[in-house]
């Protein structure tokens, strides 16, 4: 009797098993790897509230990071990544994402006219735009000193100019332009005598005691914050965060130039999940939602449609919306192809010497 109950029990698993599994199917699940504290969790739980699909969050801290994790395997544990821009072509080239369906993403309609047309992906054929912003200075007030005329690149270059301990970001690219802009040359440039000339100045500084060391740019600004570091490198909306905080902390963008940028959100190849990825870049892009990821992170946002819904005070913030004269002053990090040697090659003579 009792095999025959068990029997019975099989039998109604095995029939039962695919409707089960296909419900579990139904509810979806899909895995975001993304940059620490760059997303609202109030976001993320409406979208699941919403469509009943689940989320889960990877973190990353650096493009290099991410790229590494997709080629041993990532691309397809994760749904959604967000890189950066001169990160593109790197990853097409590897062919580690995916073209998007814009049948599926109806709100394309909202992003503003530049952001279609980005060097990196024209029509946004693999990539949607996240938010962006610009890499500069957050120093600390709390010295005596007002900030006027500190917006430059001098307080990690020029002694005479220097304020304090200063941090500057752990990443080749960014570290080097930094020196590079400061020398009057382009963040882009694939001259080597130009490359070499960063590297020897940012060699220089480090050796100088006030360096205190190379770090992302929360481990900078949290520096800073804490009175430990004086000057460090950092992404705008961090050190807007920061001033909110502790008002002696300010965001300058360096008279010489820096780093303007845009993350972007993509599907890597072999995504489990691609179509519930497609409704999570659908669901960010509706306008109350795109203003809610950027007056979470104090970004700015490539959606017109969502501008209605952020604060005046934070569109007529120039450290978070800088005009087009400032923007000239800017520049994005390009895929240099066969010349990111250079500055591979460059950064590990900083970082040994």
């Amino acid at each position: 009797m009792k095999k025959f109950a068990v029997l019975i029990l099989l039998a109604i698993f095995f029939a039962l098993g695919p409707a089960l599994a296909a419900d579990s199917f139904a509810m979806g699940s899909i895995t975001i790897f993304i940059w620490s504290e760059y997303i609202d969790p109030s976001v993320v739980s409406d979208f699941e509230k919403k469509t009943g699909i689940r989320v889960k969050l990877d973190y990353y801290e650096s493009n290099e990071e991410m790229v590494a994790k997709l080629q041993s395997g990532g691309q397809s544990q994760y749904d959604l990544i967000v890189p950066s821009t001169y990160f593109m072509a790197s990853l097409r080239n590897l062919d580690l994402i995916q073209p998007l369906d814009h049948r599926l993403l109806p709100n394309l309609k909202n992003l503003e006219p530049r952001f279609t047309k980005l060097d990196v992906d024209p029509g946004n054929r693999y990539s949607v735009p996240y938010q962006w912003g610009t890499s500069g200075l957050v120093v600390r007030k709390g010295l005596g000193k007002q900030t006027e005329g500190l917006d430059t690149w001098g307080l990690f270059y020029n002694p005479q100019a220097e304020l304090g301990s200063f941090i500057i970001f752990d990443t080749a690219r960014d570290a080097l332009g930094t020196a590079l802009k400061y020398l009057g040359y382009s963040l882009n440039t694939t001259n080597p005598k130009e490359i070499e000339q960063a590297a020897k100045l940012l060699i220089a500084a480090k050796n100088r005691p006030t360096f205190f060391g190379f770090d992302g740019g929360v481990g900078g600004l949290n520096k800073v914050m804490s009175g430990v570091a004086v000057v460090a490198q950092v992404y705008s909306g961090e050190a807007i965060r920061g001033h909110k905080e502790d008002s002696e902390v300010e965001y300058l963008l360096p008279r010489e130039g820096c780093e303007v940028w845009t993350d972007l959100i993509t599907i890597p190849k072999n995504a489990p999940n691609p179509k519930d990825a497609h409704a999570f870049i659908n669901f960010i892009l509706e306008p109350e939602v795109g203003a809610r990821l950027v007056t979470f992170n104090r970004y700015a946002t490539p959606n017109a449609a969502a501008k209605v819904f952020i604060s005046p005070e934070d569109l007529a913030n120039p450290a978070i919306y800088p005009d087009e004269e400032a923007l000239k002053n800017m520049e994005y990090l390009e895929d240099l192809g066969g010349a990111n040697r250079l500055y591979d090659e460059a950064w590990v003579l900083v970082k040994t010497r």
